[in-house]
C-alpha cells in the first residue's frame, strides 16, 4: 500500500480552469483560478439571478392571471 500524504484530505488553495477555442483564424484563450470562497460567492449570485428573474416573470404575467379581460386581449394578438 503507498503511502498517503498528510494533505491528500485538505481541500485546494485555487480551483482553476482553461478554455481554448478557435474558429477559423480566430483564437480564445482563458484563464480562470477561483479560490473556494469564490466559488461559493459565485454559487450566490448566480442562484440570486435566477430567483430574480423568476420573480420579474412572475410580477409581469400577474395582469393577466388576475382579470380574465386582460388574458383575453392578450390572447387575441
Amino acid at each position: 500500500m503507498p503511502p498517503v500524504s498528510p494533505h491528500a484530505t485538505e481541500a485546494p488553495d485555487q480551483n482553476s480552469a482553461v478554455l481554448s477555442l478557435r474558429a477559423g483564424k480566430v483564437r480564445l484563450g482563458v484563464r480562470v483560478k477561483v479560490t473556494p470562497r469564490g466559488l461559493v460567492a459565485i454559487g450566490g449570485l448566480v442562484s440570486s439571478i435566477l430567483l430574480s428573474t423568476a420573480a420579474v416573470v412572475w410580477v409581469s404575467t400577474s395582469v393577466a392571471r388576475r382579470h380574465p379581460v386582460a388574458s383575453s386581449l392578450l390572447h387575441r394578438r
